[in-house]
């Protein structure tokens, strides 16, 4: 007889100092992601997508489970989820997952979280939702996949059997986390009985911008993370680079570790533990001013053969940023820049008032900046008008929709385009450019806001990466911050000797 499963899913990342707050709209318009999708069709709407459930699915399917689907949902990083939001969502899970079991029991549950969710009334977003799974599942075996941003916090640990994140940033591997969580899922199923388990924290954020996978000073790191899983033959050690911009007690890096004896599980935590804090200078800051990496990518594009790419950091989507300031674009046109492509600036206002005037059209617009009250009055010709739908392509998102609603490429200072659009979304790859009639390897300069997924595809084709730090709600050094909820003793910076007072 088939084991019985039930899959479903909550995904958010948020920021608790953004300019906008999170509202259910959100998930029924998520841009680059499916949106929110409940029942049977939930495996049409995440099917041959990247995110994590559809690897989970994939591998259920395989393995000749009865697949029961709850509920899945996504939206884009911004500011905390509001209630509403958080309590429709954690009820359509609940509600079909309680009648997942009136219809016969459950072997097990896989749940796609992102666990950096933050809720109005419940800071540990994702343990909450985990502690309702439980009150009504009870001890039914329970594996979840999480995002590497994650908050990992005692309760979650504590609430699910085994958790999966993601082991690179940029996200390349979402589906294969999705795909492990489900294949550990089965192993838990067979052995019987839970794994022991370890939880550390560490007491120093790490930038945003530090924590990419494909390069030192976290590449080290992630490879350590491999070898000492290897040699201590742990199930899982379920590494959490941490959110630093959530205003709660468990904001930070953190990791679990599962195995056969509680020993096992405490001697390689203690052991990945030392590896990381011995490392801790290097995670030390990387950004430069928008003002020196427009100068330096102007210089290097004089000889360069390929583009120079710049990552507007501090007002990444993905990190909670509504996309919109003007600080990096002013630069370029302040500093003439030429052979520059930007994407993307969120400005619905301006994207119709091009999509009224028409393609040729000379428009003024207060572009962008409706975010922060820091607009750009320019005039900008309109070259090219779209619905913003596509498929994305690059390694990250492949095959997943994107809909950033009536979007205009315009040129808003001699050799400066724009990608404008009326819904935010990272331009994690090159389809975006090229829905608009961009070849981006064609371009001297590439601007995007994005801190680190932009790699996976655009560095390939760049002559040099430079991150910028204009100013956006995405602040490279979130020490700066007003927080006022985290746990004492947590450092705000690496190798700083100031902490959190509590």
């Amino acid at each position: 007889m088939s084991l019985r499963i039930a899959v479903g899913g909550f995904m958010h990342e948020s920021h608790s100092f953004a300019p906008r707050p999170t509202r259910y709209s959100d998930f029924l318009r998520s841009g680059g992601f499916p949106p929110l999708v409940r029942g049977q069709a939930l495996f049409d709407g995440v099917r041959g997508t990247s995110v994590p459930i559809a690897g989970a699915v994939e591998v259920g399917e395989a393995r000749g489970a009865k697949l029961v689907p709850l509920a899945w949902a996504f939206a884009s990083p911004a500011g905390p989820v509001e209630d509403e939001a958080f309590e429709r969502i954690a009820a359509l899970i609940c509600a079909e997952l309680s009648a997942a079991l009136d219809a016969g029991p459950l072997d097990g549950i896989y749940l796609d979280l992102h666990g950096a969710g933050v809720a109005v009334s419940f800071p540990d977003m994702e343990g909450e939702l985990l502690r309702r799974v439980r009150a009504i599942a009870g001890n039914v075996p329970l594996t979840i996949s999480l995002d590497p941003h994650c908050n990992l916090t005692q309760a979650m640990v504590d609430l699910v059997d085994v958790l999966v994140p993601f082991r690179t940033y940029p996200h390349i591997d979402m589906r294969a986390a999705g795909a492990q969580a489900m294949e550990l899922l089965f192993a838990r199923i067979a052995r019987g009985t839970a794994w022991a388990r370890a939880f550390r924290q560490i007491d120093f954020f790490l930038p945003l911008t530090t924590q990419c996978t494909m390069v030192p000073p976290m590449l080290p790191v992630m490879d350590e993370r491999a070898a000492l899983a290897e040699r201590s033959q742990a199930a899982e050690i379920g590494f959490c680079f941490g959110f630093p911009y959530a205003d709660f007690a468990d904001c930070g890096p953190a990791f679990a570790v599962y195995a056969d004896s509680q020993e096992q599980a405490d001697v390689t935590a203690d052991a990945f533990l030392s590896y990381i804090n011995a490392r801790e200078a290097s995670f030390l800051l990387n950004v430069i001013p928008a003002e020196a990496a427009v100068r330096e990518a102007m210089e290097l594009a004089k000889t360069a053969t390929k583009p120079v790419v710049i990552a507007d950091t501090q007002d990444n989507p993905g990190g909670g940023g509504h996309g919109d300031t003007t600080g990096l674009l002013a630069e370029f046109i302040r500093q003439g820049a030429e052979g520059v492509a930007m994407a993307l600036i969120n400005d619905a206002e301006s994207a119709d008032a091009c999509h009224r005037a028409g393609i040729g059209a000379r428009v003024p617009l207060m572009l962008g900046g409706k975010s922060d009250d820091s607009p750009l009055q320019l005039t900008a010709t309109v070259l090219k008008l779209t619905n913003g739908k596509f498929i994305r392509t690059g390694p990250m998102a492949e095959g997943n929709p994107a809909d950033l609603g009536p979007t205009a490429l315009v040129e808003v200072a001699p050799g400066i385009r724009v990608i404008v659009c009326s819904r935010k979304m990272q331009p994690h790859d090159r389809s975006v450019f090229r829905h608009v009639g961009i070849e981006p390897s064609d371009c001297r300069i590439l601007a995007v806001k994005s801190s680190v997924h932009f790699r996976a595809d655009y560095q390939p084709i760049a002559s040099a990466v430079i991150v910028a730090a204009a100013p956006g709600p995405v602040v490279a050094d979130s020490s700066v911050l007003p927080f006022r909820h985290l746990r004492k003793g947590i450092r705000l910076r690496p190798m700083d000797n100031r902490s959190f007072p509590g």
